[in-house]
């Protein structure tokens, strides 16, 4: 058993499913929680760094269809260059 440090629910983690660093939900609360150590086990508020990094857009997405369909249009220009 392990306490939510959050809402100190008793969640049930068997420490041999488990491995220091793995996510899991606490199911009172939902807060996402990370294994610190596994014997005996203990959670702690997860870093919401990982959430933040999936926001970001990544390079060559686009906000929006127009610029999707100018960088094609710049990609079959350049391809008229190559030929």
């Amino acid at each position: 058993m392990a306490t939510c440090p959050e809402c100190d629910a008793e969640i049930e983690v068997d420490e041999f499913d488990v491995d220091k660093g793995d996510l899991i939900s606490c199911p009172d609360c939902g807060s996402n929680l990370e294994v610190v150590t596994t014997s005996p086990v203990e959670l702690e508020l997860a870093d919401d760094e990982e959430d933040e990094d999936e926001d970001e857009e990544t390079p060559g997405e686009f906000e929006d269809e127009d610029d999707a369909e100018l960088d094609e249009v710049d990609d079959e220009e350049s391809e008229d260059w190559d030929e």
